[in-house]
């Protein structure tokens, strides 16, 4: 190939992948529109270039790049579809975790893409790569000024300044996933929300800020409720002072909501642990929290910090990356630790996974019992079953010699549901009317429900046992997903129940919705521990 055709090349190449690309991006769920600013467009040109060219340069091959950079592309738009699909919020910029995440734990992601569409995705990759090696050749000219070389440098500087002229012009990213979009397009959505992750969040916890119980007796004199709640624990523990400060337990459950609300042929008894719990609570309700089917740590945040998703920005999709590298926001572990408690997490699963082995210590938790604090536990279904967590909790606060804050983040319900399969005897045990046979993934969801029901009710019993004051909070991190059922009976609300109950006589609350970063706050006044009070209103999910 002569010097002007190779430059040639490589013009054609970028140019053809670059309309390549607006054809793969229309195959997207939800679709952007082609009518965009400018600036889009401009930000979408210049990094599609940049990227390709890039690849051009370590290949020397302008077509083979394009096949493998279109290749990428469109795995990525898959990707997106599968998330949209299941959790309702498109592919945005903090998900890129989730490819290295997908390979350590492939059977948390994988299975929404579906193992075709992987296995297809992988396969057309490869397809790609072999194909452009035996097929295009490097050209003799990939370091001449006036062949290859010469077109690189041509397409690397309009496509920097492409890029440049649009970052600047490009409207403010919104971080409702679904509006920058089908505002911005892919592309343009992405490089807002990188930009934005530069930032540090610039929202400080009310927890950095917030009051203890202080006196307690001068509490008791304003809040005689609360002073008669004192007094009849003081008799059941035997304690030598109403000073001493409770244990404190609270546990995110995972995918837990209550189905019946869902579909009336469950079993009433379905949740009759929780149900009791509800009926002795000081707090309960419902809860509005910032996820749907998945990202447990956008609520597990919410709940530990105090803090909205909302005013987090760009770090509302994944508030642990900043955390763990630049950010260390006061929480309710850290406060509580101020105040003289142990703080323990339970989780069982690998310390690594959400970066939880750098984020827990920088939010005041002493110590952190991930899935090596169950090694040689059998469990039943493909994660640790709620009994043994259960049963960690129990021992952790059994053996304590000192005030304790437990929080527990369990993993037992955790989908895919649809890899599991219904038993015989589910249907007669669940339901009083059996639902549709395309709703297994129901059934199955009900059998981990039941288990984290009993979960429920064991931990009361422990705590009811400890001879010493203990309050517990249960909640969900969201809704689970199963998109048949929701398809047949409605979507959820997306709120999720929660409950705040003390081992000592306590006053009936009328049910009252939060949102969950004031739950923690609204617990810790409702046991006595803190005077200020969230204004508790209600938000949606």
């Amino acid at each position: 190939m002569g010097p002007d055709l190779a430059a040639v090349s490589v013009l054609a190449a970028v140019l053809s992948g670059g309309l390549l690309s607006i054809v793969i991006e229309s195959l997207m769920q939800p679709r952007p529109p082609l009518r965009r600013p400018w600036a889009a467009w401009a930000v979408h040109a210049g990094l599609w270039g940049l990227i390709q060219v890039g690849m051009t340069v370590l290949l020397g091959r302008p077509w083979f790049a394009l096949a493998v950079v279109s290749a990428v592309w469109l795995v990525l738009v898959q990707v997106n579809n599968a998330k949209y699909k299941s959790l309702r919020e498109p592919f945005v910029f903090h998900d890129y975790e989730y490819f290295t995440d997908a390979i350590r734990h492939p059977r948390l992601y994988i299975p929404f893409l579906g193992w075709p569409k992987f296995f297809g995705a992988a396969a057309g990759v490869l397809a790609a790569v072999a194909i452009g090696l035996m097929v295009e050749p490097v050209s003799d000219q990939r370091w001449a000024w006036d062949g290859q070389l010469g077109g690189v440098v041509l397409l690397l500087l309009g496509s920097a300044g492409a890029l440049a002229w649009g970052a600047r012009h490009l409207p403010t990213v919104s971080f409702r996933p679904v509006e920058d979009l089908q505002s911005l397009g892919f592309i343009a959505s992405l490089w807002g929300y990188a930009r934005a992750a530069a930032q540090v969040p610039g929202v400080q916890s009310p927890f950095a800020d917030v009051s203890s119980a202080g006196d307690w007796s001068s509490q008791m004199q304003a809040e005689p409720q609360l002073a008669h709640q004192h007094q009849q624990l003081h008799v059941l523990s035997g304690a030598k002072s109403v000073r001493q400060l409770p244990h404190l337990l609270a546990v995110q459950s995972e995918s837990f909501f209550d189905p019946r609300l869902l579909y009336a042929g469950i079993r009433p008894e379905a949740l009759a642990g929780f149900d009791q719990l509800q009926a002795e609570g000081v707090l309960r309700g419902t809860l509005g929290v910032p996820a749907w089917g998945a990202n447990t740590i956008r609520t597990e945040f919410a709940f530990l910090t105090g803090i909205a998703a909302q005013l987090l920005g760009v770090h509302q999709f994944n508030p642990y990356r900043v955390v763990a590298s630049r950010w260390q926001p006061a929480s309710l572990a850290s406060w509580l630790r101020a105040q003289g408690y142990r703080t323990v997490c339970v989780h069982p699963y690998p310390v690594g996974f959400y970066q939880r082995k750098r984020v827990y210590p920088r939010l005041g938790f002493d110590e952190f019992l991930d899935i090596r604090a169950f090694a040689g536990r059998q469990h039943e279904g493909p994660y640790m079953d709620d009994a043994a967590v259960a049963e960690k909790i129990s021992a952790v606060l059994l053996s304590a010699n000192q005030p304790t804050f437990v929080f527990a983040i369990t993993m037992e319900n955790h989908g895919p549901l649809h890899l599991e399969s219904v038993r015989p005897d589910e249907d007669q045990a669940f339901y009083t009317q059996p639902p549709s046979t395309d709703c297994d993934d129901l059934t199955i969801y009900l059998r981990h429900l039941h288990h984290a029901d009993a979960m429920v009710t064991q931990l009361r019993s422990t705590l009811l046992s400890l001879g010493s004051r203990a309050s517990l909070c249960w909640y969900g991190d969201h809704v689970p997903i199963m998109p048949n059922v929701y398809r047949r009976y409605g979507l959820p609300s997306g709120r999720v129940p929660y409950v705040c109950w003390n081992n000592w006589p306590s006053a009936y609350a009328p049910p009252i919705d939060l949102c969950v970063e004031d739950l923690s706050r609204r617990w810790l006044h409702s046991a006595g521990l803190m005077n200020c009070l969230p204004s508790g209103a209600a938000c949606s999910s």
